[in-house]
């Protein structure tokens, strides 16, 4: 392993156990939501770091699932803890931010880097994925626009929400499990001209420290959350929608711009839409079946304006990518989305 890396994991550790130490000595809670919110990004690093050298040993299909479940290990446990701190509104908003956030700002930034070093200035990726991911997305949508509707009309299913999670989170698991059997099955075995870069131990050993340091500073994340944003003024919906969905989604925020600027553009599109697909029928839903031992429980039941960012958000997404080609203005008007969806929240 380099000395840059090296210094860096270092860095992390003692940001990490820096977040600990502040949280337990009752430091001021804005400081300590900051610093847990760049552990829990080192964090991510750490997973990315690792996964990409599992990675090479594997072919895109497989790299991107691994970057995308691991890297969604500090996101699974923020909003494990948001849950359990009665912190509805910010899980709620930090699972569609996070879908948001990588379906249209890490996309779009993706695509952006991605045109910029492509032949004829046209980013190319196989269409199947895009694909398989809205046609999933859009599952995760319909059960929220359904509730939605129920309960804005007072239907007498909007008394039975928590039910019907539950049974959609099941069905929505079970679609998952078998798009993700012939998906894994389909992928064609990497064909790296070296040896992979790090020794398999090790990566196990970092996924495992990262894995424990992230839901250890989750834990505290959450805990100081709540007073900083009402210190700083910030409506808990951005914190949400924005802060917390990016800092739990640090590993497609990084992972696939390297892999755009580098030219793998298959590799990229493959991790930032194995990201959107886990949240949208994997994370989201097994978190709404966890929370039902907890007090108060998750459901699909969101803000009307959420809804409708949801399920437009993942027509243009499937408009730009569905035909495996994408320009830089494309990205950029993904982008443009986000920030449009992140200025209404700030005012929420």
């Amino acid at each position: 392993m380099s000395s840059r890396r090296s210094v860096i994991l270092a860095l992390v550790a003692a940001g990490s156990v820096a977040t600990g130490v502040m949280h337990y000595a009752d430091a001021p809670e804005v400081a300590t939501f900051i610093v847990a919110g760049l552990a829990l990004a080192g964090l991510a690093w750490i997973v990315a770091l690792a996964t990409e050298a599992l990675g090479e040993r594997f072919g895109p299909g497989t790299t991107g699932f691994l970057q995308s479940t691991l890297g969604n290990l500090p996101e699974f446990f923020v909003v494990l803890f948001a849950i359990k701190a009665d912190e509805l509104l910010v899980a709620q908003t930090s699972l569609i931010g996070s879908l948001l956030a990588n379906g249209l700002l890490v996309l779009g930034l993706t695509i952006m880097v991605g045109a910029r070093v492509a032949d004829g200035e046209v980013m190319r990726f196989s269409p199947r994925l895009p694909n398989d991911t809205m046609t999933l997305l859009m599952l995760a949508v319909f059960v929220i626009v359904l509730l939605g509707v129920a309960t804005s009309s007072k239907d007498v299913a909007s008394h039975h929400a928590e039910a019907i999670s539950a049974v959609g989170s099941i069905a929505l698991l079970i679609v998952y499990g078998g798009w993700l059997s012939s998906y894994l099955r389909a992928d064609t075995p990497g064909t790296a001209p070296h040896a992979p870069t790090m020794p398999l131990a090790t990566s196990i050993v970092l996924l495992t420290c990262a894995g424990v340091g992230a839901a250890l500073v989750s834990d505290w994340f959450i805990a100081a959350l709540g007073p900083a944003v009402d210190s700083l003024g910030i409506s808990r919906a951005f914190a949400g929608l924005v802060i917390v969905a990016i800092a739990g989604n640090a590993v497609e925020n990084t992972t696939a711009l390297v892999l755009a600027a580098k030219g793998q553009s298959d590799l990229a599109i493959s991790v930032v839409k194995n990201s959107v697909a886990q949240i949208a029928v994997f994370l989201f839903p097994a978190l709404i079946l966890v929370s039902l031992f907890f007090a108060h429980s998750l459901t699909f039941v969101i803000p009307p304006v959420y809804i409708a960012s949801l399920a437009l958000s993942a027509i243009a997404i499937w408009q730009i990518t569905g035909d495996g080609e994408a320009r830089a203005y494309e990205g950029a008007a993904l982008i443009a989305l986000f920030v449009i969806v992140a200025t209404v929240a700030w005012f929420e």
